[in-house]
């Protein structure tokens, strides 16, 4: 039973270690009761893809650093489903499903931006983005300033549990 991240380099604004990236976001998932067989994306794109996106999904104009688009599952039935398809009792039970948790879109180019803007290593500003875009797949949210508080304080006990340091 594992989590899955399918990470993808698709921009070439920035190099970008996507083993690293995966490993992060599989290390927050695991610490956020994500548990069984589970599979999110790990999306690295230019900023013309990300701003279409921005626009198609969130109504807004322009790049973005980090977009998550959770998968929101239906939940299991329950007691007796007479039209699921079983052929009846000794029927053999049917293997895991992995559950679907979404997919996370981050801009190398915006993300390099905002670390020139708040002083710290571009790596580290993709390193929020992981983990920020985790807790949105989540149900975290930061619309109201508690809410905000609450993740952030969240994003730096994941931070400082799971990312490496890069070598020099």
């Amino acid at each position: 039973m594992s989590i899955d991240i399918y990470a993808a380099d698709e921009q070439h604004d920035e190099s970008v270690d996507l083993e690293r990236w995966a490993a992060l976001a599989n290390g927050a998932l695991t610490d956020e009761g994500v548990r069984g067989l589970a599979e999110v994306s790990l999306i690295f794109l230019d900023e013309p893809a990300i701003a279409a996106l921005n626009r198609q999904f969130m109504g807004k104009e322009g790049s973005t650093d980090v977009l998550s688009f959770p998968i929101d599952n239906e939940p299991e039935p329950s007691g007796r489903v007479p039209d699921a398809g079983g052929s009846g009792p000794g029927e053999q039970p049917l293997p895991e499903i992995p559950q679907l948790v979404g997919d996370i879109v981050i801009c190398p180019a915006v993300a390099a931006r905002n670390a020139l803007e708040h002083e710290v290593t571009l790596d580290d500003e993709i390193a929020l983005l992981v983990v920020h875009g985790v807790l949105h797949l989540l149900g975290w949210d930061h619309v109201v300033d508690e809410e905000a508080e609450r993740m952030e304080a969240r994003e730096q006990v994941l931070l400082a549990r799971h990312n490496r340091p890069t070598s020099s």
